[in-house]
């Protein structure tokens, strides 16, 4: 829940356009001063060498794509800012030559050293290339080199790929006399990709290996490794067909062994060492343990079990009796790592001896973390000039019930001294409030098989919150309570379901002065006196997202990917129904109420869209495009506050500080509480970044924004300009355009934006394109973040 703070002291600092010139030339002097120094490149240069300028890497053949060879270069060029310039190489070139100085050492560590050219790296890579491109088929390939010497001893590499025509494999014959594989591998014939006519891919054999290995290790056969598997090729003498044979070598766990068929394995025992280690147990081995036995498993510990056995079990996907399986294996231990009480597991299997049929016992060693932690924070507060402090305190429990549920409560107190109030006595803020949750690490609710639970990777969260503000214009309770899932069974897609949400604004106490103040701003903004007004909100959530590098943000922006997330919500329908049943007709004017309190009716979607584009290791460009829709009705006639969208900041559109931009054309009022007429019920963005390495942690990147807040409606005559018109919105579009600088911790990443108003259309004539007369005190705006903006 978000809060309005109003009579806040608001006083920013300029810049004026002559002192930003000013700055600027500076800036350019300063550039100009490494790139004049960067004529000295040459001094690191060797006589008889060269700069090795730009790589190249050409095929003809489109089924050869060259950005496939490009991990076999073994030198690279010096990376560019935007694929435009080498400031790294030059900003290391503007060093002298004595490292006994700080300021030639720093130039080095975070500038980039000249690249010279290796003839040595040039044949590898070349070599490389050539087996490669053979390896996909085109066994006459060649790779050749061109190399061009420029001005100012610089060398270009250009690397031409000729294929020649493919080796097709003829005939594909199985060699596999263990009749027992043989059947699992006819079973399997459907999904190979070995088949008569294809290209002879050693890539794709080899793959095929692992394939074939992994299939047959997931059906009991557990000794069995990729080694067994070979490949044999004959080719016709002027001809490029190929005769492929799979043979299947027999079992031999050494070479002097006698060949033996491949063993199917099953599980005898499941066994879980609780906070022990087999490789350190005495003589005694598992009998110097306590032990107990559930459902067929058998539990080792040395005092008290931390886990119930049904719980363990429910996690486990290794079954006695089952054949032995590598997949199960891994959900054993992607199942177990949700169990935030666990430190780490491991699994081992010991093979049974003296027995007529293979199989093997399986031991699960599991190590708790400290289940109980307590942490303090403290803080500074800056709220517009008000200075302040904060205090939390925060305790964790991690195996509250001996399931690994996690209880956590947090308290937290803050004061802050309020300025620029008039006919108050008392300036002082006071929050103060307690937020408290039980998470369980599955799915609790009734009628789903256990299979199912253990099988999908939920989290159930209870939750409830009170907060209290105190402020001399009024005082603000929220009290709220949560019931929610999270859910997953790919790492890629993840779901949220909000069950039940309900938050329960209450304002006991408004002094005069702002009673007669919320009278006066009715006419400004009808919103303002909604935000302080008891409201109640149960809603009800859904939320789907999907990431195609699995959820994680690093892994995301350095390589080609994309992400998709979508939001559903609603609120009241429930309530109003009920109400509706229960009095056709309000009882309290205009709207139904629950215990003397409106309650908000409405609906609202989120879609967002990212998709990242990989140019080379350095470089990337990202497209992001959001939309978000919120329609009140039946019981409201606005969404609440908190539900409103805005725009602007850091994750928007970043020409506009947060909560400045719209609704649609819509002027600014210039009010204390302008920031709340900057609200809608429809938002747009869209915006387009282009990310480069810089040096040493930090990255570069420039950016263009576009985007909007509308209403559906003229909020009862107020801000006409806001209002959604298909006619018109497009050319209320706002664009921005900007630079920024991120600061790469590898766990963190803190970004530096900087944007400018390009069209501005809250203006019109001159002031609408700000692009052509800039003006820096009003078009341009600073932003600070941690992460991406999207």
């Amino acid at each position: 829940m978000e809060f309005l703070r109003i009579f806040a002291s608001k006083s920013e600092k300029r810049l004026s356009w002559q002192s930003m010139k000013k700055t600027v030339s500076y800036m350019l002097a300063g550039l100009g001063a490494i790139l004049t120094s960067s004529c000295s490149v040459s001094r690191f240069i060797p006589e008889d060498g060269y700069l090795l300028d730009a790589v190249r890497v050409e095929s003809d053949n489109r089924e050869v794509k060259t950005a496939d060879l490009q991990p076999f270069l073994r030198q690279s060029p010096n990376a560019k800012w935007f694929s435009m310039t080498k400031l790294p190489m030059h900003l290391y070139c503007a060093s002298g030559r004595d490292s006994t100085k700080w300021l030639n050492r720093f130039l080095r560590k975070i500038g980039d050293a000249p690249v010279v050219y290796d003839e040595k790296a040039t044949e590898e890579t070349r070599s490389e290339m050539q087996k490669a491109v053979r390896n996909m088929g085109y066994m006459s390939a060649q790779v050749s080199v061109e190399r061009q010497v420029k001005k100012k001893k610089k060398m270009s590499l250009r690397y031409l790929i000729r294929t020649g025509e493919p080796y097709i494999v003829r005939r594909l014959i199985y060699d596999v006399p263990d009749l027992n594989v043989r059947d699992y591998l006819y079973a399997d014939s459907t999904t190979t990709r070995l088949q008569e006519g294809m290209r002879f891919n050693v890539n794709l054999l080899e793959e095929e290996r692992q394939r074939i290995t992994r299939y047959l290790q997931d059906n009991g056969f557990y000794r069995f490794n990729k080694d067994f598997i070979v490949f044999q090729a004959d080719t016709m003498r002027n001809s490029r067909k190929v005769d492929l044979t799979f043979r299947l070598l027999p079992y031999q766990r050494r070479k002097e062994d006698a060949p033996s068929e491949h063993h199917q394995y099953r599980l005898r025992n499941v066994n879980f060492l609780l906070d022990t280690d087999l490789s350190q147990l005495a003589d005694r081995g598992l009998s110097g343990l306590d032990s107990t036995s559930w459902n067929g498993f058998h539990y080792y510990f040395k005092q008290t079990p931390f886990l119930r056995p049904r719980t363990l079990a429910n996690y486990n996907f290794l079954r006695p009796g089952h054949p032995y399986s590598s997949k199960d294996v891994q959900l054993t231990y992607a199942s177990l790592a949700r169990l935030g009480i666990l430190k780490y597991n491991n699994i081992r299997f010991n093979e049974v001896t003296g027995s007529d049929t293979a199989q093997v016992d399986a031991y699960i060693t599991l190590a708790r973390r400290k289940n109980k932690s307590l942490s303090f924070e403290v803080e500074g507060t800056n709220s517009a000039g008000d200075l302040g402090a904060a205090a939390a305190v925060s305790f964790t429990h991690r195996n509250l019930f001996k399931g690994s549920e996690t209880f956590t409560v947090r308290l937290r107190g803050a004061y802050e001294a309020v300025t620029g109030l008039e006919g108050y006595t008392n300036d002082n803020y006071v929050e103060y409030g307690v937020e408290t949750s039980l998470s369980f690490p599955d799915f609790k609710f009734p009628f789903l098989s256990s299979d199912f639970r253990r099988r999908i990777r939920a989290t159930s969260e209870v939750s409830a919150k009170y907060n209290s503000q105190i402020r001399p214009e009024f005082e603000r309770t929220l009290a709220a309570a949560a019931w929610s899932y999270r859910w997953s069974r790919r790492q890629k897609a993840t779901h949220r379901l909000d069950v039940l949400d309900i938050n329960y604004v209450y304002m006991p106490y408004t002094s005069e002065v702002f009673r007669e103040y919320l009278e006066r701003m009715d006419q400004v903004n009808p919103l303002l006196r909604h935000s302080y007004e008891d409201l109640l909100i149960v809603r009800l959530g859904y939320t789907y997202t999907y990431n195609s590098a699995g959820g994680n943000a690093v892994v995301a922006a350095k390589r080609n990917s994309y992400s998709v997330r979508v939001n559903l919500e609603e609120s009241g329908n429930l309530l109003w129904a009920f109400s509706k049943l229960v009095n056709h007709h309000p009882r309290y004017g205009k709207a139904y109420r629950l215990a003397n309190i409106d309650f908000a009716q409405y609906i609202r979607g989120d879609f967002d869209f990212t998709r990242n584009l990989q140019i080379d290791d350095r470089n990337s460009v990202v497209f992001h495009a959001g939309l978000g829709i919120g329609y009140p009705y039946g019981n409201s006639k606005s969404l609440p506050f908190e539900k409103l969208y805005f725009s602007g900041g850091a994750n928007s559109v970043r020409g506009w500080h947060v909560r400045s931009l719209g609704p649609g054309g819509a002027l600014s009022t210039g009010q204390g509480i302008d920031y709340v007429n900057h609200t809608g019920d429809i938002k747009l963005d869209l915006n387009l970044e282009y990310r480069t390495f810089l040096f040493w942690k930090l990255n570069g990147a420039a950016f263009i924004d576009a985007g909007n807040i509308w209403n559906f409606g003229d909020k009862q005559g107020f801000q006409p300009e806001g209002t959604f018109r298909f006619n018109r919105f497009y050319r209320q579009l706002a664009v921005a355009y900007g630079l920024g600088i991120r600061f790469d911790l590898d766990f963190l990443i803190l970004r530096f934006d900087g944007g400018m108003k390009a069209i501005n259309p809250m203006y019109s004539g001159r002031d609408r394109y700000p692009l052509v007369h800039p003006k820096l005190s009003r078009d341009f705006a600073f932003h600070f973040a941690v992460g991406y903006p999207f």
